[in-house]
């Protein structure tokens, strides 16, 4: 079982992934050559020359980036630390790095240092800045590696040892507290090189949090799947990283974005089992976020402030014995809250054992009328009355204050 034993990381519940870099400047196309598969990885997939997509760095000037109105949109929406992209598959890095002149100080006409601003406004807003870094792979190194790629005969541990390294140093020095090091995608690399890795991020910075990804078992927490959502709960520390849309950096043709409520379920799904939902923007080239990341994280983000109680600090839920289409249900000591997705007149839940103390709309805290009582067919019953200005509406949270503490469920009887 994975523990970070970060108070701050187990309560979380909800984080900004920002996938930002060269590939922005594609927008997904290349060439007249669309991809078809995630945009930040064009470069590996389309299999673009180093020296072309290199130029790249030549015109991106995202003058429009304002890391200020990021963090605090992400304050807003209820998220309690980012993870930027410092340095991506494509090797660029997105801050002023002295072991390479490959990044976005010195070889763009932008020429400032976007790690620097983004901690500066985390600070402001009081959120954890945590930061991802590509060990493995780098296309623009010749001894890093690539996916579905040749990789013989490249010296992979002097990359390590010259490059991932002195980088990783450089961002766990120049920048203040970072809240983890969000590895990624370790291919082949041995236990005794992610171990190496792993040292020296504790030997910097003893608190900061290592990636389920660092490979080899070595995390200290576990990673789920992009996009994959467990149908159980799980034990320990864990996270799922997720997209708005189908890609993670920007592209100018994707335009399936999920639905807020959609969402706003996933998100609670998540909670109740434990984990924590860290969901991606990707700004364009210009820095700008898509307009409808902002429109869709507002709605979820009014879901979020207004039951804070109900999200944040949550534990994992005891498996609970019905499949709920209508609501999500998490738990905090000795509430019991019923995430309400569909319109109700009457919140039902069967086979709860605790004896309930109170019943409120946490939004607000009106006190809501409530019944218990022994079903025919024997399992205890819940119910508590919506009120009516509430029956055609989604979205809100009733809070069930029990006498025992955390909910225990009955099991089903046949």
């Amino acid at each position: 079982m994975k523990d970070t034993k970060q108070q701050w990381f187990k309560d979380a519940k909800f984080g900004l992934f920002i996938h930002w870099g060269l590939y922005a400047e594609l927008a997904g196309e290349y060439n007249g050559q669309k991809t078809d598969r995630i945009a930040e990885w064009i470069m590996n997939t389309l299999d673009i020359p180093v020296e072309e997509y290199e130029k790249l760095a030549s015109t991106f000037n995202p003058v429009d980036f304002d890391a200020d109105f990021v963090v605090k949109r992400a304050k807003e929406w209820g998220m309690k630390y980012i993870v930027f992209t410092a340095k991506h598959h494509d090797g660029f890095a997105m801050y002023d790095s002295a072991c390479s002149d490959y990044n976005i100080v010195k070889a763009t006409p932008y020429g400032k240092d976007i790690v620097r601003q983004l901690k500066a406004a985390c600070d402001k807003y009081g959120l954890k800045l945590g930061l991802y870094y590509s060990q493995a792979q780098d296309w623009h190194d010749p001894n890093g590696l690539k996916h579905l790629k040749e990789n013989a005969g490249k010296d992979y541990q002097s990359y390590l040892d010259n490059k991932v390294k002195p980088q990783l140093k450089e961002i766990l020095t120049q920048y203040g507290d970072i809240c983890l090091i969000w590895f990624d995608t370790p291919m082949q690399t041995t236990l005794e090189q992610s171990q190496s890795l792993f040292d020296l991020v504790k030997s910097i910075q003893p608190n900061c949090i290592v990636s389920g990804r660092i490979g080899n078992g070595l995390g200290e927490y576990m990673t789920t799947g992009d996009n994959f959502i467990p149908r159980l709960p799980f034990e320990g520390d864990w996270e799922l990283p997720a997209t708005l849309n189908d890609t993670w950096g920007f592209n100018k043709d994707d335009h399936n974005w999920k639905d807020a409520n959609q969402v706003i379920r996933l998100l609670l799904k998540i909670s109740s089992r434990g984990g924590n939902y860290l969901l991606n923007i990707g700004p364009d080239a210009k820095g700008v976020v898509p307009q409808e990341s902002i429109d869709i994280l507002d709605k979820v983000g009014k879901y979020v402030t207004e039951n804070n109680d109900a999200i944040a600090g949550t534990k994992r839920l005891a498996f609970y014995p019905y499949e709920l289409e209508w609501a999500e249900l998490t738990q905090k000591d000795y509430k019991l809250f019923v995430h309400v997705m569909q319109p109700r007149i009457r919140v039902e839940l069967q086979n709860v054992a605790n004896k309930v103390k109170r019943a409120y709309l946490l939004k607000d805290g009106r006190e809501l009328h409530f019944d218990e009582s022994i079903t025919c067919e024997g399992p205890h019953m819940i119910e508590v009355d919506v009120p009516e200005d509430l029956h055609d509406e989604i979205n809100y949270c009733v809070c069930i204050e029990t006498k025992e503490k955390d909910p225990i469920f009955e099991p089903i009887k046949e």
